[in-house]
């Protein structure tokens, strides 16, 4: 299985970077997982509305140019559906099974996914109706694709 994780801005703290390269370590058996990471757009202070809507769409244009037609893609947002742990890699299961081998999973940024992205989305994904740093989240995803692939397996991770 091949997974992109397109994520807006850079991972700026030493320790979101090391637990983010641990997981893409503890995950090279199971799937060929790389991180791409789009420029995140600076705002002003205070953001205004129109801005945001800018900012976002800057933002979209650069996920959108990673997208492959032929991958399933995964948009993480906030009012997306939510999943356990089990349901979530049972979907993944799922999609390889019926040939969805190759995954786009999609983290915005601070103000969140531009509508086209969101429209170019198979399926869109909460993890939480909590706001949590979109730098925050893409150490969660890793470590629930790991989590996924152990619980497919049957090894004992998740326990």
């Amino acid at each position: 299985m091949k997974i992109d994780v397109i994520a807006v801005g850079k991972l700026k703290e030493k320790y979101l970077q090391q637990a983010c390269a641990e997981y893409l370590k503890r995950l090279k058996p199971y799937a060929k997982v790389e991180v791409i990471e789009v420029a995140e757009e600076k705002a002003s202070d205070p953001v205004h509305k129109t801005e945001m809507e800018q900012i976002v769409a800057k933002e979209g244009e650069r996920i959108m140019r990673h997208l492959s037609p032929d991958a399933y893609t995964i948009a993480l947002e906030i009012e997306g559906e939510s999943l356990s742990s089990p349901a979530f890699a049972k979907k993944l299961d799922k999609l390889a099974t019926y040939g969805k081998s190759h995954l786009h999973f999609i983290i915005g940024g601070s103000y969140g996914l531009s509508p086209q992205v969101t429209a170019s989305a198979d399926l869109s994904l909460s993890f939480s109706s909590m706001t949590f740093p979109h730098q925050l989240i893409r150490l969660f995803l890793l470590e629930q694709i790991y989590r996924a692939f152990k619980i497919n397996r049957g090894e004992t991770y998740h326990k």
